[in-house]
């Protein structure tokens, strides 16, 4: 289980440190200024998650490897965001990726650290969208968890998923394939349908 989350959890770093990066592009940061934002955007979510679960110091903190996928991650794009700016909306693409492999890793480790099932999923959700939070306040953003976009209800799908077929004793690998499946999937109809929850109609006195 170890193995698995760490390795699932450098995945979800690189990814999320790809989208923060990205963006850091966009809003014109030096080289300095991506790197941060990319580590900011890689870390954040797993970081509150683990000190929510009392796993200190955090892992992206305790070990150097975290800092290095997100560094180099984050030199990929800088250097080749011309190459990466040729995909269909990168930054959202790369954020919905880091978003599902981190609402089922914030899971996982919740469950492994004993956590009730309600908890678990809350837990999971958080770890998706800590990271893009993180990145969108630092370049001054509405951060998209508070536009209509499914955004944390992917990631809270994503992680009930997991938590479910932990409950049902399902096999791990088939588990986590369908949790990430699934926020992935919402997130990507929502990109590409404009699918949103419903927002309060206001209407001027």
């Amino acid at each position: 289980m170890d193995n698995f989350l760490i390795t699932f959890d450098l995945i979800g770093t690189f990814v999320f440190a790809l989208s923060g990066a990205t963006l850091g592009v966009r809003y014109r940061l030096d080289l300095f200024g991506v790197l941060v934002l990319s580590f900011a955007a890689a870390t954040s979510g797993g970081i509150a998650r683990d000190l929510l679960i009392g796993a200190t110091p955090p892992v992206a903190l305790a070990n150097w490897y975290y800092l290095a996928v997100s560094c180099l991650a984050g030199l990929i794009t800088f250097y080749r965001h011309v190459e990466i700016d040729r995909l269909r909306n990168p930054v959202q693409l790369f954020d919905a990726g880091g978003l599902a492999l981190f609402a089922v890793t914030g899971a996982l480790k919740a469950l492994d650290f004993g956590l009730a099932p309600v908890s678990a999923t809350l837990l999971g959700m958080l770890s998706g969208i800590g990271g893009g939070i993180a990145r969108d306040v630092l370049v001054a953003r509405t951060p998209v968890i508070f536009q209509a976009d499914l955004y944390a209800v992917a990631a809270l799908s994503g992680a009930a998923a997991v938590v479910v077929g932990h409950g049902l004793g399902l096999p791990l690998v088939p588990v986590v394939v369908v949790g990430v499946g699934l926020c992935f999937g919402l997130r990507y109809m929502a990109i590409r349908h404009g699918w949103r929850l419903p927002v309060a109609e206001h209407r001027e006195s």
